[in-house]
C-alpha cells in the first residue's frame, strides 16, 4: 500500500506511522503538487499487476479488492473496472449512490456530459495507468480526461455492489467550477481530434449551464437538495453493509503482523 502525504498540515502521516504496518510505505512531500502528479507518482512506485485507487477520507469496504481484481483476472481484455460508491457527510450519514455504468458502452456513452465511473473506485492495470498518465492541466476533471483521451483504445467495466464509501459534506464551487471549465476544454479537444465538434459544442455549453445552476443553487444555501438530485438512493443492502462496517471500524481491528 503506498500512502502519499502531498503536503498536508494535520497529524494524517504521524497516524499512518503509529500503525506500524510493513506493507505500507509512506511518501511525504512537502508541498502540495495535486492529485494527479500524486497519482502518477504512485503508479510509478508501484509494482504490483493492478492498481487501485481512493483518496484519504475514503472508506474501502472489505471486499472491494478481490471482487475488481477477481473482475480483472476473469476478463483480460479489460483494463479499469469501477464500482458504487455510497457517499457519506461528516457525520458518517449517508446521503446516496453515486451512479455506475457497468458496460464500456454504458460508460462511454455520454462521453460529452460526464463518465459514470466514480474516481475515487478505480482498480486497473498497472500496465494501463503507466501507459497512459493523468494529465495534471485539467483540474479537478483529471478523470474525466483519461478516459475520454483512451476510451477508444480501452475497455472499461464497473460493478454494481457498493465496495467504497466516499466523503462529501456538501459541493464545492471552488472545485466545481474550474472542474467544469477544464471538462470543457477537453471536450473540445476530442471534439477536434475526433471531427465531433458539434457534440462538443453541445457538452461545452452543458458545463456552462451546469456551472450557472450551481452558482446559483449553491450560493443561495441549497446545497444539500442539490447534491441529492446527482444521487441515486441509498440500497437497504447498501445500509446493512455501511452499518456492519462502522461497527469494525469502532472495533479498532489491529493490522496484520507481516
Amino acid at each position: 500500500m503506498i500512502l502519499i502525504d502531498d503536503g498536508s498540515t494535520d497529524d494524517s502521516s504521524a497516524v499512518v506511522e503509529e500503525l506500524k504496518d510493513k506493507r505500507i510505505r509512506l511518501v511525504r512531500e512537502p508541498v502540495s503538487a495535486g492529485l494527479a502528479i500524486r497519482l502518477n507518482q504512485a503508479v510509478r512506485l508501484s509494482k504490483g499487476e493492478f492498481i487501485a485507487r481512493m483518496d484519504a477520507d475514503d472508506v474501502c469496504f472489505p471486499e472491494r479488492l478481490a471482487q475488481q481484481v477477481g473482475r480483472l483476472r476473469r476478463d483480460p481484455s479489460l483494463d479499469l473496472v469501477g464500482c458504487g460508491a455510497v457517499v457519506f457527510n461528516s457525520d458518517r450519514e449517508l446521503i446516496g449512490e453515486l451512479p455506475v455504468g457497468l458496460t464500456h458502452e454504458d460508460i462511454v456513452a455520454r462521453r460529452f456530459v460526464g463518465f459514470p465511473l466514480p474516481h475515487p473506485t478505480w482498480c486497473g492495470r498497472a500496465a494501463w495507468f503507466r501507459q497512459n498518465p493523468y494529465d495534471s492541466k485539467p483540474t479537478y476533471a483529471e478523470d474525466h480526461e483519461l478516459l475520454l483521451r483512451t476510451l477508444h483504445a480501452s475497455n472499461f467495466a464497473g460493478l454494481d455492489s457498493v465496495l467504497l464509501g466516499y466523503r462529501q459534506d456538501r459541493l464545492n464551487l471552488r472545485k466545481i467550477l474550474p472542474g467544469r471549465a477544464a471538462l470543457a476544454q477537453s471536450f473540445w479537444r476530442y471534439g477536434i481530434q475526433r471531427g465531433q465538434l458539434s457534440s462538443a459544442l453541445r457538452g461545452m455549453a452543458g458545463q456552462l449551464l451546469k456551472g450557472a445552476v450551481d452558482l446559483i443553487t449553491i450560493g443561495i444555501g441549497i446545497n444539500q437538495p442539490m447534491q441529492k438530485t446527482r444521487l441515486n438512493p441509498v440500497r437497504g443492502s447498501t445500509i446493512l453493509q455501511w452499518n456492519s462496517l462502522q461497527e469494525m471500524l469502532r472495533a479498532r481491528i489491529p493490522p496484520i503482523d507481516g
